[in-house]
């Protein structure tokens, strides 16, 4: 979102959800792949395949169907926010959940 206000497309819901969807698909792929609902607070190794499938997925889906770009520094600060907010809330999930 503030990508969109910061390049002037924009915080119209549809201009949220045509940057949010390629990143979605790409989430619901790697939690399929890994079923990693299973370990909701493993880190390593399902935290992180989801983490690169969801970035890789998501922006080959954004190249491919939608007008968005896929610059280097679109990709750092994506596969960055997408890792704090992935793998954070698996590690309070971690400390969440009891000890078994």
């Amino acid at each position: 979102m503030m990508g969109n206000r910061e390049h002037d497309s924009g915080l119209a819901m549809g201009e949220i959800v045509s940057t949010a969807w390629p990143f979605l698909a790409g989430l619901a792929l790697g939690w399929l792949v890994t079923a990693s609902w299973r370990r909701p607070a493993q880190i390593w190794p399902a935290g992180v395949v989801v983490l690169v499938i969801t970035v890789t997925a998501g922006m080959t889906l954004r190249q491919l169907f939608t007008d968005g770009g896929v610059q280097v520094s679109f990709v750092l600060v994506t596969l960055g926010v997408l890792a704090v907010l992935l793998l954070g809330r698996r590690a309070v999930t971690r400390l969440l959940l009891p000890r078994r």
